[in-house]
């Protein structure tokens, strides 16, 4: 069975050893074919805590860490220009 993956962006990492991944899904409209985008956040493990606010990251879906957080850190596609 092949792991989810969902590539997002980081929005929060002021927790210790998590962030917060806000992955966006765009599709049209069933009927009026208009572009509907929905957002939905994520907790992740971030074990080494190198993320910041704004970088791109791939996270993958993993057994329950804890009462919200059921995905972990793969990679980060791109590191945020802002400086936080």
């Amino acid at each position: 069975m092949p792991v989810k993956e969902k590539v997002g962006i980081v929005v929060s990492n002021k927790m210790e050893k998590t962030i917060v991944v806000q992955v966006e899904s765009r599709f049209p409209h069933p009927i009026y074919s208009k572009t509907i985008v929905k957002t939905r956040k994520y907790l992740a493990h971030d074990e080494s805590g190198e993320c910041n606010i704004g970088d791109q990251v791939l996270v993958q879906e993993t057994r329950p860490l804890s009462k919200r957080k059921r995905w972990k850190l793969a990679k980060i596609i791109s590191k945020s220009s802002l400086i936080s």
